[in-house]
């Protein structure tokens, strides 16, 4: 019997694992501390008996250090974190105090109560991260690696970086006992609907624009959440202190072979489930056209706008805009 602290346990991936971890442990407890921002609903987990919810912040760090010491937990399983690449590069400012701020002042709490008030206990600080620190490949190149070097490209995975560095930094110069995993792009149940998945699903059934960037071709592993969480569960039981592990699904597919598939499923079942056309009558399928046609590329062309000079001015960058045209 353990008690477990698992933050951002209410909202996609956090709350899976909530599910998954009550299934499976049925006499442990899980005390769950999300903010409930957009992305968090407490829907989630009320029907999970094992579960107890606390509305709260990570970078409250006495909030955190209460729970550890009155709930005697020896886990922490910190998912809580903003995780949307394009939210990121319009606010990053929100991902700097989430994801940094934040996973420091976790990393605090279970210092001051693991380790400096002298309890002993055996602990462990396992913190979810991303694929995405590493950077991006090519077509040719190999699968990342637990040793293959840091390039995050957006705000999002520069954050994600830095708190994967501070998690390290706690066991080597404190001895904290942490583990790291970075997973690949996620999918399945509860997911907010700004990802792929279930947005394109959404869109279909109500009938709006399926929006394409580019070609299309770009490569993500996909991984189920309920494969994440096992794999979660297999670092926890036998992941050495100190280490990472890479969590991902083996299966590599362009986006628009997934929204190939959503299109093909969407339309097979509204040819075989009875009373879907009139619940969603704006989808094409309910007409009997494809949803396919849904379908709307989006092309970004950068355009450089000159700026003239005064004579001696000193000189400036020109302005870039991006134009979105369907």
């Amino acid at each position: 019997m353990a008690n477990l602290l698992v933050t951002g346990g209410a909202g996609f991936i956090g709350g899976n694992f909530v599910h998954y971890w009550a299934d499976r442990h049925p006499d442990d407890t899980v005390i769950v501390l999300d903010s409930l921002t957009y992305a968090g609903n407490r829907s989630t987990i009320e029907n999970v008996k094992q579960a107890e919810l606390t509305v709260g912040d990570v970078r409250d760090t006495s909030l955190v250090e209460t729970l550890l010491r009155e709930r005697n937990v020896s886990t922490i399983v910190h998912f809580a974190a903003e995780s949307h690449v394009d939210r990121s590069i319009s606010g990053p400012d929100a991902f700097i105090d989430t994801n940094i701020l934040g996973t420091n002042s976790l990393l605090k709490a279970a210092r001051t109560v693991w380790l400096d008030e002298g309890s002993g206990r055996q602990h462990r600080f396992h913190h979810i991260s991303t694929d995405e620190v590493y950077g991006s490949l090519g077509p040719k190149d190999a699968a990342f690696s637990e040793t293959h070097q840091y390039q995050p490209n957006s705000p999002y995975s520069a954050s994600k970086a830095s708190s994967d560095h501070l998690v390290r930094a706690y066991h080597h110069t404190f001895g904290l006992e942490v583990t790291t995993t970075n997973c690949s792009n996620n999918y399945g149940p509860y997911q907010y609907p700004e990802k792929l998945i279930p947005l394109f699903l959404l869109n279909a059934l109500h009938g709006r624009n399926l929006p394409i960037y580019g070609d299309g071709m770009n490569v993500r592993d996909w991984l189920h959440v309920e494969d994440h969480c096992r794999g979660i569960e297999a670092c926890l039981d036998n992941g050495r202190p100190g280490e990472t592990y890479n969590i991902g699904g083996g299966e590599e597919l362009p986006n628009m072979a997934v929204i190939d598939s959503i299109c093909s499923e969407v339309d097979r079942a509204f040819q075989e489930i009875d009373g879907l056309a009139m619940r969603y009558p704006d989808a094409p399928a309910a007409k009997g056209r494809a949803t396919s046609e849904l379908k709307t590329f989006i092309i970004e062309i950068a355009v450089t706008r000159s700026t003239k000079q005064r004579p001696g001015a000193n000189s400036a960058m020109s302005p870039t805009t991006t134009l979105k045209a369907a």
